[in-house]
Order: structure tokens, then sequence, then C-alpha cells
């Protein structure tokens, strides 16, 4: 909106300013508004709406005050200066490095130069031949790279190992270029008629600059809508790899001009072994770089592959001591108990984990091999057909990330390892070679005993957190009353920690029982096996290994992590629902949100009306008509008509919906992850490039072609001519023919 101000005002020396230093420093008289667009709630205070915008102006007045001769005339924008406005915003989000330069320069362009004591207004120097052709030139690369990007292309074409020796050909950006070029795209041909066949028309570094550019602009425009919103949240996704190194993808939760949450996509940061160095480059990147303000943050959440959670922990450590209000969270994508799973510093359940998703994607990429388990079952399960219909629908959904993944995967154990077994066995050419040889190393995983035990331990232990991690994928009464029952999941966890000895006797009683049944080996672990040799004091059993070594530090762990995830502000925030009418009808209109939503009293627009604010919304919902349903998600409370009429329950419905630990209502605002996860699937590791991925995610965001040549132009204005790079000299010409 500040943007929106300072152009309505024709101040372009105030462009480069933040929002911030606009908010802070710069005042504008109530007079440049229309009167429709202030409200006056009392004699004593005067608001303006949230959709105002400045528009009353005189532009001649000045003629006739003779002190204004000295001053800028106001004057009306051509479109090249209109560009260059643009391009001056773009300009706030990747370029701050050269801030000071950039001022200089606009106010060189906006500083009227005065001689004689008389007024000049300085002219728009109207573009050459040559640098319109320019313009021209690299319009049409940006629209090959934003395509290649939009259609997932990948940039290089065939490797130099497939082509004979002496073979020379384009990769995909150039093949596309020569294509555009033979198409009748007179600016390309004019520009590389001369050059020699067998060089580059775009070197790799021009390529990677625009790319850079393309992908800034792009998400430019999504944190645009961020900072409008003001409040929003940080959700990563599991560490990828893109290209050979590991990444970290980063979206971004916030509530746009539609009252609508979305959860969009915003870029890969390179992912750093050192979680203190991680820390510092995920905040530089996300203040500096993106320019996103953190006090406006409001919750976190990290979804981690096993053995990054700790690491992540610390980022969320970090962030946390800076920004108190960015409350650490889960993220609703992933279930409780997958994600506590893979936070258990043991390696054991970390390699148990690896083998249960392997075991997931060997049967989903093969309709033979599902069938082949289904058969299984039913033989297994001949006199309970209810459960092994049931088990036969799991094994055809993405099981590993359910609630009861371990009790799923108990249930199956023995389907599994008989049907691994028969493929890996089977002498006909029935299997290839790949699905035979994963599935004999598949089958002597799941019958490890180490393996056996583990999932057994984690199906017990994790029972205890099943229903509460259930009910915070919920319905948002299931998420309020969720936030009160923690309490007694971990008083149920501390009585497990307390008597540990007798629980542990139950698990491995059932861990033997289910190795028995698959004709398993009960023994030590090989390598503690083989580091006991020529101990001969050692006399450590099974059952006692397993417990000090898997029992006690997953029970201590899980926790512990309990309570950092919930932590005190977390389960204020929950108990904050009881803003949404559905939830205060469970509870007979009998709410206290007051002393909840104290932790968001600098958010709210009038925190002195709270009290009163609340007292008449519960009345409006007591007292509703008998036809009126209540809503039942923050969603519908945001979309309802009169929504407005209550401004401090507008602010506290839109903080609490960018919490990670919600849900997105609507699916088809939940894209960003989709769109990335599919990304991922469909590319292979060597072709992903993370300036493509965010224009192939982000497809349907508009672009500005303009904006991108023109940022190109300033960022790189001393680079070495086109001619200069690929035309040969006298003393060696080469054509097309040669």
């Amino acid at each position: 909106r500040c943007q929106r101000w300072v152009e309505n005002c024709r101040r372009a020396d105030l462009e480069d300013k933040t929002p911030d230093q606009l908010n802070k420093h710069y005042r504008l008289c109530a007079k440049h508004f229309e009167t429709s667009m202030i409200c006056r709630s009392s004699p004593y205070r005067t608001v303006l709406r949230d959709n105002a915008v400045p528009t009353i102006f005189d532009l001649t007045s000045h003629l006739n005050n003779p002190h204004s001769r000295h001053r800028k005339r106001i004057k009306e924008l051509s479109e090249d200066e209109i560009r260059t406005l643009k391009q001056q915003k773009v300009d706030q989000a990747f370029e701050r490095e050269q801030a000071t330069q950039e001022l200089n320069e606009s106010n060189e362009q906006n500083t009227v130069s005065e001689e004689g004591g008389e007024e000049q207004e300085e002219e728009s120097v109207p573009l050459t031949l040559e640098e319109r052709e320019n313009k021209d030139y690299l319009k049409s690369l940006f629209e090959i790279l934003i395509l290649m990007g939009k259609q997932n292309i990948p940039l290089d074409g065939h490797s130099v190992d497939e082509l004979p020796e002496g073979i020379f050909t384009s990769d995909n950006f150039q093949a596309l270029l020569e294509y555009r070029i033979n198409a009748g795209d007179e600016v390309l041909r004019k520009r590389f008629e001369m050059t020699a066949v067998n060089l580059e028309y775009c070197s790799k570094t021009q390529q990677k600059q625009m790319l850079e550019i393309c992908e800034n602009c792009v998400r430019e425009e999504t944190l645009r809508e961020v900072r409008d919103s003001h409040f929003f949240s940080i959700v990563t996704d599991e560490v990828v790899d893109i290209a050979g190194e590991e990444h970290l993808p980063v979206l971004v939760r916030f509530v746009d001009d539609s009252h609508n949450l979305r959860e969009e996509f915003i870029g890969f940061l390179p992912y750093e072994a050192d979680p203190e160095i991680l820390a510092v480059k995920f905040h530089t990147t996300i203040t500096e770089k993106w320019g996103l303000n953190m006090e406006y943050c409001r919750g976190q959440a990290y979804i981690v592959s096993s053995g990054f959670a700790s690491k992540m922990k610390v980022v969320a450590t970090r962030l946390l001591e800076k920004y108190p209000q960015a409350v650490y969270t889960l993220c609703s994508s992933c279930a409780l108990n997958v994600w506590l799973a893979k936070s258990v510093p043991v390696v054991g359940v970390s390699i148990a984990l690896g083998t249960i998703e392997e075991v997931c994607c060997l049967f989903n990429q093969s309709p033979q091999l599902l069938v082949e388990l289904d058969n299984t079952i039913s033989v297994l399960f001949q006199n309970n057909k209810e459960k092994g219909n049931e088990l036969k629908e799991i094994c055809r959904s993405q099981w590993t990330g359910r609630h009861d993944t371990f009790e799923v995967l108990v249930d199956l154990m023995q389907a599994l390892v008989l049907c691994l077994d028969a493929v890996s066995s089977d002498s006909s050419v029935r299997w290839n070679n790949f699905i035979a040889g994963r599935a004999f190393v598949l089958s002597s995983a799941l019958t490890d005993f180490d393996f056996i035990v583990t999932i057994v331990i984690l199906k017990n232990v994790l029972s205890f957190t099943r229903a509460f991690g259930k009910n915070l994928q919920g319905q948002t009464s299931d998420v309020f009353f969720a936030a009160s029952s923690l309490t007694a999941v971990l008083h149920s966890l501390n009585e497990v920690m307390e008597n540990i000895e007798v629980y542990h006797e139950f698990w491995f009683e059932e861990a033997t029982n289910l190795a028995t049944k698959l004709d398993v080996q009960i023994k030590l672990p090989g390598k503690f096996r083989r580091a006991q040799q020529g101990n001969l004091d050692s006399e450590v059993t099974s059952e006692n290994y397993y417990k000090e070594i898997l029992s006690v530090p997953t029970v201590e762990h899980i926790i512990q992590e309990l309570k950092d995830i919930f932590s005190e502000q977390h389960l204020k925030a929950l108990k904050c629902l009881s803003l949404v009418p559905s939830v205060m009808g469970q509870l007979k209109f009998n709410t206290s949100e007051e002393h909840h939503a104290d932790m968001y009293k600098n958010d709210l627009p009038n925190p002195d009306t709270l009290s009163a604010e609340l007292h008449c919304w519960r009345i409006k919902w007591k007292h509703r008509g008998k036809d009126i349903e209540l809503p039942a998600t923050i969603y519908e409370a945001l979309h309802l008509p009169d929504i407005k009429f209550f401004p401090n329950v507008y602010a506290l419905l839109k903080v609490l919906c960018i919490l990670p630990v919600m849900k997105v209502e609507n699916e088809k605002y939940e894209i960003g992850r989709k769109r990335l996860k599919a990304y991922l699937k469909n590319t292979l590791t060597e072709q992903r490039s993370s300036n493509l991925a965010l224009l192939n995610i982000n497809f349907d965001i508009k672009h500005d072609l303009d904006l991108m040549v023109d940022t190109y132009i300033k960022l790189y204005p001393d680079k070495v001519e086109f001619q200069e790079d690929f035309i040969p000299s006298n003393n060696s010409e080469v054509t097309e023919d040669a």
C-alpha cells in the first residue's frame, strides 16, 4: 500500500524507501483522501480504511505560487518513466547491496537543473535504435528461458559422452533459440546471421545471470503479496538434491487480499552441514535477499528427513531467540508420529525409516508387485477378510505418512517378507533383474532382528501420541481440544519412563514373537558382537541391550520433543481457536480468549477495545437466528460478510490461520507443496535447477518481461557486446559454411 501511495503522489525520490521507512518517517495529509476512504469510528479517532489510496491532488497550484519557483514541478509520467519506476521496485528485493548507487542514479533522473533562476524540467532521453534492438533481443532470450522453466525443459541437451567425437550439437536453450530464428524472429536473425554455427549464442554465464533475474522477478510477485498481508509463517520441506548439491525448499504461508490462506513455494536455500552456519544463512536469505521482515513472522515449521531434525531444531531455536513470536510448531502436512520418529536421534531408527520408504517405493513402482502382495495378503488373512481388504487398500496409498504407520507395518510384515522372498527366488522371467535384486535386499533388511525390534518399539511408544496427532490434523474444534489433552499425553509417557523396565519387557516379547513367526534368529546386532570380541566380562542380553540403546532414548526424546514443539506460546495460540464460532458453541459460549490473546496484543488494530469486541462477537453467535449455522473453521469465519466490523477478531483469526499447524482448508491454495513434489518426482536429479524449479512451480504467476530486461541492463551495464564475444576477427574468418 505504501508503494501505491508513493506512486500516486508522484514522489519518485521515495521509490527506494522500504514500507517501514515510509511508515515511520513520512506523513501524508488527510486532504488527499476521499471522505469515503476515512472511517471515523469515534469523535477522537480517525482511521483510514484498509484499501485507502490518496487520489486528490492539485497539480496546478504551484503555477500561482511565487515560492514554488525553485521547487521541482510535478509532471505527468511518460511510459518510459513508469517503466523506470517498475525497475526501481524490483531492485528493492534483490539488489539491496547496490542501494546507494541506485539512489544516486534515481536522484540524477529526477533532479531538476536550475540555470538563471528559471525552472527547467529534465526530459527523458529516447532510446537509440541500437538500444531498442538490444532490448528486443534480450526480451526474446527471457521469453525462451521462461518457456523452458514453465515446461520443465532442462538447459543442457545431450551430454558430451553421448556424442561421437567431432560431432557438435546444441543444448536445449540454443536449439529453441535456433528454432525461433527459423520461425521468423527477425531480431534474433539479425543478431546472429554472421555467427559461426559451432558457437554458443548465449554463454552459460549469461544464461545463469538471466535465470537469476527471472527467479527474482517471479519470487517478488509472491513476496509483494506476503508483505501486503503483513503477517506470515515460514515452512521448509525435506532436504532435496539439486544437481548434486543439497538444498532446503522454503515455503511461506499468508492470508491474501481475498482472505484465503495460501502456502506458496518461494525458493531453495543451499543446505549447510553446520547448523549454526545454516541458521545464519537461513535468516540472511529471508531478510536481506528476499526482503521479508521477520518481525512479522508468527510461525515456523520444518519437515525434515531422518537425521536432519537436530540441525533444523538449532535453526528454529536461533530464530526464536531473535523473534519470540515466530512460534515453533508442527506442520499440518506431516503426521505427528512420523515427524517424531524422524526426529529420534538413534541410528537404528533412521535406518529402519529408510528401509520402510524403500519398500513402499518399490511396490508403488510396480503394479504387478502390488497384485502379488494382494494375493499374499489374501492367503494370510483368509479367516479375516475384512482386515485383509483394509490392508490391501492401505498398500495402494502413501501409508508411510499415516499416523498409524508402524501398526500397519507390523500387520503387513509377514505378507511383505513372503512376497519379496517369492519375487527374489522366482526362476522365471516374470520379474526383471532390478526388481528381483531389490526384493532380495529388502527382504534381508526386513528379516533383520534389529529392524523388527525397532519398529515394534516405535509402534508401542508412539501409540500414546497417535490420537493426539490425529486430532491436530482434524477439524478446528479437534485442534482446540487437542491442545488441552497434551498434559494427559505427557503424563502417560512419563509413567512409561518411570516403569520402562516393565514396558520394555512387553515390547521385547512382542518383537521376539514376530521374529519367531518370520523365522528370524533373535540376537544382538553384528556390529555390537564384533565390538565385544575378546571381552570375556560382557554378558549383555538382547533385551537389556535394546532397552538401553533404543527404548530409553526414544521415550526420553519424544517427551522432550513434545514439550519443545508445544511450548507455552504455541498452546496459548491454539486456545485462541475458541474464537471460531463452532468451538464457542461447543463451549456453551463460555470462553475467555482475552487471556490467551495477550501474546498478540501488538498485532491488533484496537487492543484497548478487545474485551468489548469479544463480548459482542460472542453475543452475535449466541443469539443468532435458528437458520444460521455456526462457522466451523477460520476460513469460514474470515469470509463472513461482516467480519470487518470486528477488526480485532479479524486480525486474530488471520494470525491464527497462518500457524503451520493449521491445515489449509481449501486445497487449491496448497498447490505450492504439491507442485514442488511433482517437480522433484518428474525431474532427474542432475537436470534439476533451483532457478528453473521456481519458474516451473510458479508457472501461473505473472511476469513483466520489460522489467526483467531493464533489470538485466542495469545490473550488467558493462557486459561485453555480443559481437565482441562471438564474431571472429578478420585474421581467422569463420562462416556458416566452415
